[in-house]
């Protein structure tokens, strides 16, 4: 999940972690996951130095497959989710800066996991679809913290796709499916909800991949699993506003899927985790606008799939 910043109606990035007003961005956080049962550890990576830290604060539930959402500068939040009980419908909001773990009133009106969060920062995130081939949509509006149903359905009812936004314009969620996997991206445009398809679609079909955006510029749909071409290590790029699909000259490395990813708007993205045969801990970088990649030195703390993220860019 990824930030970006907004001011008179229009989108304003943050470059080199630093907003116009000198605001620096923060921080990313991965939480929950699997391997060998269900994970409540939120790691921290903080910007721009990239060093690792594990909160003290824990999931009130072991989870993996969250929806994971962010209004930068405020609050994050891990939504539902998978748990040892089943799906479930709880919120757990992460408190910007002081990383203090509290869990909503409010719950979602159908318990889903494994779908896609996508978030507005400043307005509102969405649930969007999830196991169990579910084709509706939750709304988490940020500043009553109270949950709604939205109108527009997703395309397909299909479980482990990969999201990203252009904050302020749209939300985009792209691939999924288990048995037939899809390559079709779906759009939401805000603020009226309203759903459409793009013409561009992905490289390959594939589930488990994951996205992140660089807001104002371009969104990425990274790895994944094809059951016809086993693990996926393109990188497909959607760039705004003509939403024009390229593919990267860089690869993900090993094709991992069930990752999960977020972005510091303006300097990077990062995929974290993931599965290719055996659990994986390393976090790739995507750095932005020259689309190379790296590898941190710094890695979760857990080998670990399924896993959710969000990133604080500041408070505009």
């Amino acid at each position: 999940m990824d930030c970006g910043r907004k001011r008179q109606g229009l989108v304003v990035q943050i470059f080199a972690g630093v907003s116009g007003k000198g605001q620096a961005s923060v921080a990313g956080y991965f939480g929950g996951g699997y391997n060998a049962g269900f994970k409540s550890l939120i790691d921290k990576i903080t910007f721009p130095a990239d060093t690792k830290t594990t909160l003290s604060a824990t999931l009130t539930t072991a989870r993996a497959n969250t929806f994971s959402m962010a209004n930068s500068g405020v609050a994050g939040y891990f939504v539902a989710g998978s748990g040892s009980v089943g799906d479930l419908t709880g919120i757990d909001k992460i408190t910007f800066p002081g990383d203090a773990k509290s869990t909503l009133a409010a719950v979602l009106a159908t318990a889903r996991s494994a779908g896609t969060g996508i978030s507005n920062t400043g307005v509102a995130g969405y649930a969007w679809a999830g196991d169990g081939a579910l084709t509706s949509i939750e709304k988490l509006s940020f500043a009553s913290e109270t949950v709604s149903a939205v109108v527009a359905t997703p395309t397909t009812g299909v479980s482990y796709l990969g999201s990203m936004s252009n904050f302020g314009v749209a939300g985009y969620a792209g691939g999924g499916g288990i048995g037939t996997q899809l390559n079709g991206i779906d759009k939401l445009a805000f603020p009226a909800d309203t759903k459409s398809t793009l013409v561009a679609v992905l490289s390959f079909p594939r589930y488990g991949l994951a996205g992140f955006a660089d807001s104002g510029v371009a969104g990425y749909f990274a790895g994944g699993y094809d059951n016809a071409t086993s693990y996926v290590t393109a990188i497909d790029k959607i760039t705004f506003p003509a939403e024009t699909k390229s593919t990267l000259s860089a690869v993900f490395t090993g094709g991992a899927y069930d990752t999960s990813a977020m972005a510091d708007s303006g300097v990077a993205g990062y995929i974290g985790g993931g599965y290719e045969g055996s659990y994986v801990s390393r976090i790739i970088k995507i750095a932005f606008p020259s689309d190379t990649k790296s590898t941190l030195t710094a890695t979760l703390t857990n080998a670990i799939s399924d896993l959710s993220g969000f990133a604080d860019c500041g408070v505009f």
